[in-house]
């Protein structure tokens, strides 16, 4: 048998007035895994964390951990430490008190002192040493960790990360993310992180849900939400991506497998079906990669014209016109002016048929 999921949403919604922050969330978290809420401003995911942390009540729905409903237990009893996007450290305390301050409501883990809890987490979060630092004296990555090791103390079930790198700079965000991903996996804690940056999402999550408009759009592994986006959304908002719309005007067998030729103005395309169901008549949205794009003649060729370009070091991100439409191509060897790019049917991807 299935064990229970360690946190769980079910039916979840939440109003504030006329306003609702979250529509009938329904989410599972397994136990030990790194589980990512992304989403462009105001989709929910952070009133979803503050509901299982208990800042926030439902208006109708469910939240359990460990299969059990945990409706009207305070955050103080729920077993969860939480790390917020301001760090919120005590000024007047130094690292070590910050620390050891969830210890004067739990006892630490494993029967051992408090001193030994303090100085071991510090050494876990690579701070040995700076028990006796204010905060103040700590850079912006020191003094996320001090918050860390602070919601770890009391030993809780399920860690809640809330946007905890959105104010640091972008080295030290990669490096800090690093960091907490092996964290997490050196002690095995169950975590729901909260960002609106999908390379951070795709980059230490096992799964990942998409959030738009309080309920998840998506959920699945980091790959499987990049290379087979469920929805056009999903398609445009997680990573550089063409989306295009067109009739499907013919089917056909080839030894790639089955392929749909979309009409899209004047052009045709052959777009892969990779086992979905289509009929000449219907509307189908696919996605490109820019990365799948390439430079010169293939099946799928076509002539735009060079916009702007950017470059970023290993790559160029190239701004096309393509009829009107704007398509984006990744590559080592930027074109200007006038220029063909082509993919191949595999390399498109149905989002949907209509």
């Amino acid at each position: 048998m299935a064990s229970e999921p360690a946190v769980e949403l079910d039916g979840v919604t939440r109003r504030y007035g006329e306003t609702t922050a979250v529509s009938a969330l329904s989410l599972s978290v397994r136990e030990g895994e790194f589980f990512t809420l992304v989403g462009p401003s105001g989709c929910g995911k952070t009133t979803t964390l503050r509901l299982l942390a208990g800042f926030e009540t439902p208006t109708t729905g469910t939240v359990r951990f460990g299969g059990q409903s945990v409706a009207g237990v305070p955050p103080e009893s729920r077993d969860v430490g939480v790390v917020f996007q301001s760090y919120a450290l005590f000024p007047h305390m130094t690292v070590g008190e910050n620390v050891a301050y969830g210890l004067n409501f739990a006892d630490p883990p494993g029967g051992v002192g408090r001193d030994k809890r303090v100085r071991d987490l510090l050494e876990l979060v690579d701070l040995g040493g700076m028990a006796d630092r204010d905060p103040d004296t700590l850079s912006g990555g020191q003094q996320q960790r001090v918050a860390i090791a602070r919601a770890l103390a009391p030993g809780p079930e399920v860690l809640l990360l809330d946007e905890p790198m959105s104010a640091l700079d972008a080295k030290l965000r990669e490096r800090l993310r690093v960091q907490v991903r092996e964290l997490q996996q050196e002690l095995g804690i169950t975590t729901v992180y909260v960002t609106h940056d999908q390379e951070e999402a795709l980059a230490i999550s096992d799964r990942v849900a998409v959030m738009r408009d309080g309920t998840p759009e998506q959920v699945g592994s980091p790959r499987e939400i990049y290379r087979r986006p469920a929805t056009p959304f999903v398609a445009d908002f997680i990573g550089d991506n063409n989306v295009l719309s067109g009739t499907v005007t013919d089917l056909r067998e080839t030894a790639a497998g089955r392929v749909a030729d979309v009409a899209i103005g004047e052009e045709r395309l052959a777009v892969g079906l990779d086992g979905r169901t289509a009929a000449r008549g219907d509307e189908l949205t696919f996605c490109v990669r820019p990365e799948r794009l390439a430079v010169g003649d293939g099946e799928n060729a076509l002539s735009a014209t060079v916009t702007s370009a950017e470059f970023l070091g290993e790559t160029t991100r190239v701004h096309l016109d393509w009829h009107g439409r704007q398509l984006r191509l990744r590559t080592r060897s930027p074109p200007t002016g006038t220029a063909t790019v082509a993919f191949e049917p595999a390399d498109a991807h149905v989002v949907t048929i209509r």
